[in-house]
C-alpha cells in the first residue's frame, strides 16, 4: 500500500464540490473588482525566490521543495504567488504594455515544507490578488477589501483585520539599529534563527514564534514610531481609506509579515477564536526593481483556501452540494438500450446533465441508485414506451407523474 506524503489531502468528489464553491466566489469577487486571472508555472528557478522572498525568511531558510533538475538548475515548487507574478509581469513586458494599474489575481498549489497546521498543508491552495503600477494607500485599502468582500461572500464574520505599517528601507534603517539596541542584552538565550536574524535582519525578530523569544519581544520599539514623514502619511491615508469604507481594524505594531519583499502597509485577517491567520498581505514596492525590472509600486494579498474552507464550514456557510443529474433515464430491457444512450446523450450535448445504467442493475435497483445520487426527475423507457414514443416523467421529489413524447423531453427538461 502506498499512501499519500505527510502534509497533503486527497480532495474526494462527495466533498470537491466545496473547493469549487469557494474557487467560484473568489472568481466573482475578482470580476466586481475588475480583476483578470493570471497563471504561472508550479516551479520556478530557485533563484527568483532568494531574490525576492528573502534568504533570511522562513520559506527560504526551512520550507522550499528545490531540486536540481536533469539538466542541473536548481528548481523550486513555489511555496507562494507573489515572486512569479512579478517575475512575469516584468518578462512579458507588462510594465511597457499595460494600462495601470495592472489588476490580477491568481488561484494556484503552493508548496512548504513545514509542520501541517490546522487548514494549512505542505500543498496547499491560494486565491492571491496582485495591484501593480498605483502607490496611492486608495490602493491598499481596496485590496483590503477585496479580501473582506470574498469572507463576507462566504459568510465568514469571525475575523478581525490587524493592520500596520513597516516603513521603507530608509526608516527601516533607524528601527533596525534600534531593535538591536534592545534586544543586545538577551540575544544569547534566543534561538538560533533569531541569532542569525539579529545580525541579517532584525525586523523578523518580530515573526518569531518560539515562546521564549515571542515574551522578550512584547517591550520591543513600535515601528510605527520610526516612520519617515511619507511612509507616515502613507500610513495616515490607508488608515483613513479603510475608515471611509467602514472597514473596521487594530494597529498592531508587531505585524511584521513573513516575507523580505514588503514594505509599508501589511495586514491580516485573524480568527478570533484561534487565532488564526486567513488572509495576509501588503505593499511590495521594491519587488519588481529587486527582480530586475523598473521600479513598480504594487500591492497584494494571499489567502488559503482550505483554511478558509475549513472556517467556512465551521460558520455554517453554504459551500453546495456534490454535482447531481437532472434526469434519470432507466433501462428495462437490452433492445431499449440504443435509444436511451442517443436519449442521454442529445440531452448531455443540450446541456442537461442525465444518466443511464452502466451497471445491469434491474430496475428497482435503478431506481434506488438514482435516488441515491440526487436525480430530480426518472424517466423509464421499456419496450412499450418505444413504440408509442411515449414515457412517463416522475419527479422524484413530490413523486408527480406525467406523460410526455420522448422527443419532447429534452425540451421539457431544458
Amino acid at each position: 500500500m502506498i499512501n499519500i506524503p505527510k502534509g497533503t489531502k486527497d480532495a474526494l468528489p462527495q466533498d470537491s464540490h466545496a473547493f469549487l464553491a469557494l474557487e467560484k466566489k473568489a472568481r466573482e469577487v475578482a470580476r466586481v473588482f475588475n480583476l483578470n486571472e493570471i497563471r504561472t508555472p508550479t516551479f520556478e528557478h530557485t533563484e527568483l525566490f532568494l531574490r525576492g522572498v528573502g534568504d533570511t525568511t522562513d520559506i527560504v531558510g526551512k520550507e522550499m521543495y528545490t531540486f536540481l533538475d536533469k539538466g542541473e538548475r536548481s528548481i523550486t515548487l513555489k511555496p507562494e504567488g507573489t515572486a512569479g507574478v512579478a517575475r512575469a509581469y516584468i518578462e512579458n513586458g507588462m510594465d511597457r504594455n499595460a494600462s495601470l494599474p495592472v489588476k490580477m489575481y491568481y488561484i494556484t498549489p503552493v508548496f512548504r515544507y513545514e509542520r501541517p497546521q490546522s487548514g494549512r498543508l505542505r500543498e496547499h491552495h491560494q486565491f492571491g490578488v496582485e495591484l501593480y503600477g498605483s502607490p496611492e494607500p486608495q490602493t491598499d485599502a481596496e485590496v483590503v477589501q477585496i479580501a473582506k468582500t470574498l469572507m463576507d461572500t462566504v459568510g465568514i464574520e469571525e475575523t478581525k483585520l490587524f493592520i500596520n505599517s513597516i516603513g521603507c528601507p530608509e526608516c527601516r534603517k533607524l528601527y533596525n539599529e534600534a531593535l538591536r539596541n534592545f534586544l543586545a542584552d538577551n540575544i544569547e538565550s534566543m534561538c538560533k534563527d533569531c541569532k542569525e536574524r539579529y545580525v541579517k535582519n532584525p525586523l523578523r525578530i518580530l515573526d518569531c514564534k518560539e515562546e521564549h523569544c515571542k515574551e522578550i519581544n512584547k517591550g520591543a520599539p513600535k515601528i510605527t514610531e520610526y516612520l519617515c514623514e511619507e511612509c507616515k502619511n502613507h500610513f495616515e491615508g490607508f488608515k483613513k481609506a479603510l475608515d471611509e469604507v467602514g472597514i473596521e481594524y487594530t494597529v498592531n505594531p508587531n505585524i511584521v509579515r513573513g516575507l523580505d519583499y514588503y514594505t509599508r502597509s501589511v495586514f491580516e485577517f485573524v480568527t478570533e477564536a484561534d487565532k488564526l491567520t486567513v488572509c495576509g498581505g501588503g505593499r511590495y514596492d521594491n519587488l519588481v526593481s529587486m527582480l530586475g525590472g523598473k521600479p513598480t509600486p504594487a500591492v497584494g494579498f494571499g489567502m488559503g483556501l482550505e483554511r478558509l474552507m475549513m472556517i467556512a464550514e465551521r460558520a455554517g456557510a453554504d459551500l453546495g452540494k456534490p454535482n447531481a443529474p437532472k434526469v434519470y433515464i432507466a433501462n428495462l430491457s437490452d433492445e431499449q438500450s440504443t435509444l436511451i444512450r442517443k436519449v442521454v446523450y442529445e440531452l448531455r450535448r443540450q446541456g442537461v446533465s442525465a444518466e443511464c445504467d452502466l451497471m445491469q442493475r434491474s430496475l428497482k435497483a435503478q431506481m434506488k441508485y438514482a435516488g441515491r445520487i440526487g436525480a430530480e426527475y426518472v424517466v423509464v423507457i421499456g419496450e412499450e414506451e418505444a413504440k408509442t414514443g411515449e414515457c412517463e416523467l416522475k419527479e422524484m421529489a413530490t413523486g408527480d407523474v406525467k406523460k410526455i413524447k420522448i422527443e419532447k423531453l429534452i425540451d421539457e427538461l431544458k
